[in-house]
């Protein structure tokens, strides 16, 4: 008897102690996509909330706890991204940096937003991810449709074609981009040729030989840099010598890897360059010191991961729905510069510029 009583309160104390060690930390999960052709990108993601939740715990963290990093590989899938929406939810994550890919985002906000858990993603671009009136869903970058329009408008002004083909891969980011860019061309712009790919394919010689055919200036293409650079590669191989302009998916200098020489004109729409702000320069420094050379993301998870810590200590709570509420109506300085949001979760400002691939490397198209 004596025996089955130790045990009983050895197991009791064994809870206790469990419940406590778990009580004694916030847990921010990091969404994105770790394996797969697009791992840099979820990498990238990954480096800039852990960056900022060890400055915070450097600090002494936030209610009395230190923050911890769950990491959760969606794979670019949407389906998977819906299994790490639950896991995080199974694990009790206070908050979600995440996911990148528009598709997983969206999927995957449903079960945050029943969970009354915070998301922010960093990169998703879609409009339909804040459209879906969930009150705890945010994200840092822009959209498609801002981008489209400043990638049609830069066409029309700088390139001024009269033929256009438009490519996307199929995806929600990569279709509705194309989409966007699309309603943004005027009337006397023609679209010769309108049409998708397939992910992963190796050769897309067939469709490009089909869209030269039809004399276009240029051509627009929605998705994702590992497609990209094979896109532009192949094009050059059968004779069009034509500019490609796409998105921010394509914004990295794995894109250029990939299309070595072929890269050499494309055109991209992204945010302004971090470098020379005088906000990102702590942040430049110690991502390079950490992890090296910042991806175009890192920053943008890394003020992700800051507003929602930000908010969780001035609340003092990890309740998704004050946490949501605060940063609604509050003004963030980070380090991309001043960040708020309006009505649906978007920020106010979100000013793409045209990138253009020079000696191998992107500089800001003048």
């Amino acid at each position: 008897m004596k025996k089955f009583i130790y045990v009983v309160l050895l197991f009791f104390v064994m809870m206790v102690g469990c419940a406590r060690q778990e009580d004694n930390v916030i847990r921010i999960g990091a969404a994105g996509p770790m394996t797969g052709s697009e791992s840099k990108m979820g990498f990238d993601l990954k480096n800039g909330v852990e960056l900022a939740i060890s400055e915070w715990n450097a600090k002494g963290g936030a209610l009395g706890k230190k923050f911890i990093v769950l990491v959760g590989d969606d794979g670019a899938d949407p389906k998977q991204a819906v299994s790490i929406a639950n896991k995080f939810v199974h694990q009790k994550v206070d908050a979600v940096v995440g996911h990148w890919n528009s598709n997983c985002s969206i999927n995957a906000s449903k079960y945050y937003s029943e969970a009354n858990i915070v998301m922010v993603s960093p990169a998703s671009t879609n409009p339909r991810l804040t459209l879906q009136g969930y009150k705890t869903v945010f994200r840092v970058c822009g959209t498609d449709d801002q981008q489209g329009s400043v990638a049609a408008q830069f066409v029309v002004k700088r390139l001024k074609p009269k033929r256009v083909a438009i490519i996307h891969d199929k995806t929600t980011y990569g279709q509705g981009l194309a989409d966007f860019f699309k309603k943004a061309l005027p009337d006397n712009v023609q679209v010769v040729y309108y049409g998708g790919i397939a992910p992963g394919d190796p050769d897309y010689k067939a469709v490009l030989t089909t869209i030269n055919e039809n004399k276009p200036d240029l051509y627009f293409f929605g998705g994702i840099y590992p497609e990209a650079g094979r896109l532009v590669r192949q094009a050059k191989e059968v004779g069009m010598n034509i500019p490609m302009v796409t998105g921010d998916g394509v914004f990295d200098p794995t894109f250029i890897n990939i299309a070595g020489k072929a890269a050499e004109g494309t055109f991209v729409t992204f945010g302004k360059e971090p470098a020379g702000l005088s906000s990102a320069k702590s942040f430049m420094e110690n991502y390079k010191a950490k992890y090296g050379e910042p991806g175009p993301y890192s920053i943008y998870a890394y003020d992700a991961a800051n507003i929602i810590l930000t908010a969780i200590a001035e609340t003092k709570t990890t309740d998704g729905a004050k946490v949501a509420e605060y940063i609604s109506k509050t003004t963030f300085k980070g380090a991309f510069g001043d960040t708020s949001f309006d009505k649906n979760g978007d920020v106010v400002k979100a000013p793409y510029v045209i990138w253009q691939v020079k000696d191998g490397k992107f500089v800001e198209a003048r």
